[in-house]
């Protein structure tokens, strides 16, 4: 009896926590987004019709994992499977739109000043390329709830780089500006693996995948952004 109880006590926890976490990116995700639109340079309403639908659905996603977390907590399990095939078709969605509104950024020359063109691609078009197959992965375990709500987490921090990018003091940190956007999304990962380590007393497999394929991103950022094939490509979706 003791252990069940201790195993519920458990569950609970791990719900609140993951609802937590979703909260703490959304309000990441919006705060970032909200400082951008805040500035007097930001002519948000001149950009591209694609731009705000981005945006829209972009924005979508970050409410439906908190509201996918918050019928968890709330015990409304069955609501949240029968949402399931919606969040699929939203991060297809999402995965779509991002890789072409950033050829798109590219080829309206819209890309931030601090980044060159070359890692702008390679890091926008890898974070959504490892969103999409993360959360691939969640839905084919989700059958599997430990594995399926850490993917999950491990998705949605990769695609938190452009809200981060617009917190950061991106002019200042010159070529580090990938480094820093990287290691903003460790801070997430990391409050993750010491919640795993402190609860479960060892760190969930999941982890180690999300983990390694956020670092595997910038080392491809590193090794790939400033390559002929890249910058060539870039240049031509430029002209």
């Amino acid at each position: 009896m003791a252990a069940l109880t201790d195993q519920f006590g458990r569950a609970e926890t791990d719900r609140r926590f993951f609802l937590g976490m979703a909260v703490a990116i959304a309000v990441t995700v919006f705060g970032g987004f909200g400082l951008s639109l805040a500035r007097p340079t930001t002519q948000f309403a001149a950009a591209p019709i694609q731009v705000h639908i981005h945006g829209a659905v972009f924005s979508l996603w970050i409410v439906f994992y908190v509201l996918q977390n918050a019928l968890v907590a709330g015990g409304s399990v069955a609501i949240h499977r029968r949402l399931g095939l919606f969040g699929a078709a939203l991060a297809a969605a999402v995965v779509g739109l991002g890789i072409t509104t950033t050829v798109m950024a590219l080829q309206q020359h819209r890309v931030p000043p601090f980044f060159p063109p070359g890692v702008f691609l390679v890091m926008d078009l890898g974070c959504v390329a490892i969103f999409g197959g993360l959360v691939a992965a969640a839905i084919l375990l989700r059958s599997r709830g430990d594995w399926h709500k850490r993917l999950m987490l491990c998705g949605v921090i990769m695609v938190m780089s452009p809200a981060l990018g617009r917190i950061l003091p991106m002019p200042l940190l010159g070529p580090w500006g990938s480094w820093a956007v990287t290691a903003a999304m460790l801070v997430y990962f990391a409050v993750a693996l010491a919640y795993d380590q402190t609860r479960r007393g060892r760190i969930h497999p999941a982890y180690v995948w999300g983990g390694a394929a956020l670092l595997l991103n910038q080392l491809l950022i590193v090794a790939l952004s400033f390559t002929p094939p890249v910058l060539k490509l870039a240049a031509w979706l430029a002209a």
